[in-house]
């Protein structure tokens, strides 16, 4: 018989400043679970660790370990930098997001893929990863400009916090291509933002090697067993802050990542819905959307 996640500690304060307790983060993943279960279901899960608060340093964690109970879901994926069997967690309901919870990640990591077809990601991701120097503000402008070219083109994106100082903006893709076509998209996209915004961004992704002022659009996040921060999963950063789905029309200055947390995530969604269930739909048509690229990236070079 299935038993239920143990849960323990729940009165380690995570967020010193906040006084935001392991209790807290554990009543929030209870609550959110029907809208943050769809971003995880039959994903293996890297664990990010940081049992003993957001102040002291944290880990990752693929394996789950042979002490795991047996009521959990986990996949066993082979990894090709150890040439071992990782033995990966799947989050595919309540007890098994507490169970994350409860080891102390605080962050929940999904593959792009579901285990049942790992070459075939669910959709591509465009991660804007500012610099030091680079404003909110700024990092809007860029997510603006792939809306622009997506709506451009014809596609749907769908924009959320990264929780921290990014955006990112996700394509559907519905397992129709593999990894290779997602990564190879997203590069042409991410090189026309480059020309749209010449003095603002970058596909340098080394901090040192970039321009101090200049934001990385990052489409190397397209690779199997790269992971991000899901919608709604919580960030060990100061205020506790969500990886927040927007309405593009949110995306505008003055947002700022800070404003969705652990504290009010519930209330947003309940009053706008999942915002991000778009991403999960129908994909792109992969070579009708590169034919329009390559005619945009025409009509800019000719320009």
């Amino acid at each position: 018989m299935k038993k239920k996640a143990e849960l323990t500690h729940l009165d380690k304060i995570y967020w010193p400043d906040e006084k935001i307790t392991k209790g807290d983060l554990l009543e929030y993943y209870s609550k959110i679970a029907p809208y943050i279960l769809p971003y995880l279901k039959n994903r293996a899960l890297s664990m990010r660790r940081n049992p003993n608060g957001i102040n002291e340093p944290g880990f990752f964690q693929k394996d789950v370990g042979d002490h795991a109970p047996d009521w959990l879901t986990t996949a066993e994926i082979h990894a090709e930098s150890t040439d071992k069997m990782v033995n990966y967690l799947v989050v595919n309901d309540v007890d098994s997001l507490l169970y994350a919870a409860n080891l102390g990640c605080i962050e929940m990591n999904p593959w792009n893929s579901t285990i049942n077809k790992l070459e075939y990601p669910d959709y591509i991701v465009m991660d804007i990863d500012p610099s030091p120097k680079n404003t909110f503000d700024d990092v809007i402008e860029v997510a603006l400009t792939i809306k622009d070219i997506l709506d451009r083109i014809g596609i749907d994106g769908y924009c959320k916090t990264s929780g921290s100082r990014g955006l990112h903006v996700y394509i559907p893709f519905h397992k129709k291509y593999d990894y290779d076509a997602a990564r190879s998209f997203a590069e042409i996209l991410a090189s026309l933002v480059t020309e749209y915004l010449p003095g603002l961004t970058t596909l340098e992704r080394s901090l040192a090697k970039r321009k101090k002022n200049h934001i990385y659009v990052d489409f190397l996040q397209n690779r199997i067993a790269q992971t991000l921060a899901c919608a709604y999963s919580v960030r060990p950063k100061p205020g506790a802050t969500v990886s927040a789905p927007l309405e593009w029309s949110e995306v505008k200055k003055g947002l700022s990542p800070k404003q969705f947390t652990i504290n009010n995530m519930l209330d947003r969604v309940k009053e706008k819905g999942d915002l991000f269930k778009g991403v999960l739909g129908k994909g792109i048509d992969l070579q009708k959307a590169l034919q329009q690229l390559d005619a945009l990236h025409e009509t800019k070079s000719s320009q």
